[in-house]
């Protein structure tokens, strides 16, 4: 039986504040591991595999 990854929280201030917009993955996949993202014609497959990690393929 495996278990899902850890949710970690960034530390406070661990990202530098260069304006660029963050996005939370976990919201984005509502709670699925893959979301589709749309960027004009071409569709993207977002995926969060078992170790946490994301992958982005076309």
């Amino acid at each position: 039986m495996t278990t899902p990854p850890t949710r970690r929280e960034p530390a406070p201030n661990s990202l530098p504040d260069d304006g660029l917009p963050v996005y939370d993955a976990h919201k984005m996949l509502a709670g699925n591991t893959t979301a589709r993202i749309q960027l004009d014609d071409q569709t993207y497959i977002l995926r969060l595999t078992r170790q946490g990690k994301l992958i982005l393929t076309k």
